[in-house]
């Protein structure tokens, strides 16, 4: 069984419960999910099996559109619903105001994680670390907000809708407009509308999925290994240029970037069989001047 669940995750389980769920359902152990999606959270969480296990890192670099729901006046120490009241203040602030903050974020950004986080310290979660009240040095990542706007303004709340890179974390972004609005803030509320292409809309919760199971229709609620990765470029290989990538060797032919362009704007690339059964996922090597396979699913 390989491929890809576009999972509805419910608010309460962790990303973690989710794969333990349909690693019950289905009775596969290789399992895995692509981006975190912490327990306060619901909405779409990819979920990926067998073979497409190893595409996990392509998919968890795919743009995420969230609808957060921000709380202004109240700051917590995890920057969400979950944690201790730090601070309160009175909320003077205009929409105005609230937008001329939002349309600041956009852009690229350098984000520090917040202690309550999943990243690791010498194998200790940083959130365990918080919880026993240590607080260590984080290194701030390059992020980058592509959109965000205003949906709803209701003094204490504001809705907004939020397009991102991979690694940012809302709560942060939720904290920093409390800050610049000079009322703290924290994360009520967060719902995960798309990873990539995989939408909401079109998402599963995962009582349908233990369903599909048990009624065994789940091949038709699954997708390919390859659909996490249909924004990049694809090539069909002859027969002796297969047997180059599955043996892990260098292919051509020697392509570099146009006239322009720069080695940075050349992703990966998917390898096909002339069967139409992706094999491998390529990645150019500008000194060696041609193609390693990076990922080999024979």
């Amino acid at each position: 069984m390989d491929g890809i669940f576009n999972i509805n995750k419910p608010a309460g389980l962790t990303s973690f419960d989710a794969v333990a769920a349909v690693r019950r359902f289905s009775g596969q152990r290789r399992v895995g999910h692509a981006g975190t999606l912490d327990p306060l959270a619901e909405g779409v969480l990819l979920i990926c099996l067998g073979k497409a296990t190893r595409v996990v890192e392509y998919l968890a670099r795919a743009r995420k559109i969230y609808c957060a729901e921000i709380y202004l006046g109240v700051s917590t120490d995890t920057f969400d619903a979950l944690g201790r009241v730090v601070a309160v203040c009175e909320v003077e602030v205009g929409q105005d105001e609230v937008e001329k903050v939002l349309r600041s974020l956009v852009g690229k950004r350098c984000q520090v994680p917040p202690m309550y986080s999943a990243i690791k310290r010498g194998g200790v979660p940083l959130y365990k670390l918080a919880r026993a009240g240590k607080e260590v040095e984080r290194e701030p990542r390059e992020v980058e907000i592509y959109a965000i706007r205003l949906i709803n303004w209701q003094r204490p709340l504001l809705r907004i809708a939020l397009e991102c890179s991979k690694g940012t974390y809302v709560r942060s972004i939720a904290q920093e407009i409390g800050e610049r609005l000079g009322c703290g803030a924290h994360l009520s509320h967060l719902s995960r509308l798309a990873v990539g292409h995989f939408t909401i809309d079109d998402s599963i919760p995962l009582a349908d999925l233990e369903d599909a199971f048990l009624q065994e229709y789940w091949s038709s609620l699954i997708y390919p290994l390859d659909e996490g990765l249909l924004d990049h470029d694809a090539v069909i290989l002859s027969a002796e240029s297969e047997r180059v990538v599955k043996n892990g060797r260098p292919w051509g032919p020697k392509s570099g970037p146009s006239k322009g362009h720069s080695y940075d704007e050349i992703g990966p690339c998917r390898a096909y069989t002339a069967s139409g059964e992706m094999i491998a996922v390529l990645e150019f090597d500008p000194r060696g001047q041609h193609w390693l396979s990076q990922k080999v699913f024979v």
